[in-house]
C-alpha cells in the first residue's frame, strides 16, 4: 500500500473519506494532495453523498411525497455508505454506477 500524507495506511484514509458523507471527502480531499486511492474515495464520497443529501433538501420541501423520498433516499444513503466503508477498508475500488467514474477521472487528473 502506498502511503498517505496523513500517515494512516490509504485504506483506512479511504474509508474515513465516507465516514461523514461528503463532509469528510473533503476533509481527505483536502489532507491527501497525492494518493489516488484515497482521492478517489474523497471524490466519490463528495459526488454520493452530496447528490443524496441536495435531492433530499429540494426535494424535502415537497409535502408528504418528500418525506417519503427522504426516507427512502435515508435508507439509500445509509446501505451505501455500509458497503462503501467496507469495500474501501478492504482496498477495493468499489465504484458507484454514476459517481465511481467520474470520481476516478477527478481522481486521477489531480495528482
Amino acid at each position: 500500500m502506498a502511503d498517505t500524507s496523513t500517515g494512516l495506511d490509504e485504506k483506512i484514509a479511504g474509508m474515513l473519506s465516507y465516514i461523514f458523507g461528503w463532509i469528510s471527502g473533503i476533509v481527505f480531499l483536502i489532507l491527501e494532495p497525492n494518493n489516488k486511492y484515497v482521492r478517489f474515495h474523497a471524490f466519490q464520497s463528495i459526488i454520493v453523498f452530496g447528490a443524496l443529501t441536495a435531492v433530499g433538501v429540494i426535494l424535502g420541501w415537497i409535502p408528504v411525497l418528500g418525506l417519503i423520498v427522504r426516507i427512502l433516499l435515508s435508507v439509500l444513503a445509509f446501505i451505501l455508505w455500509i458497503i462503501l466503508l467496507v469495500k474501501s477498508s478492504q482496498g477495493q475500488k468499489y465504484k458507484v454506477m454514476w459517481a465511481g467514474p467520474l470520481a476516478e477521472k477527478w481522481s486521477d487528473s489531480g495528482s
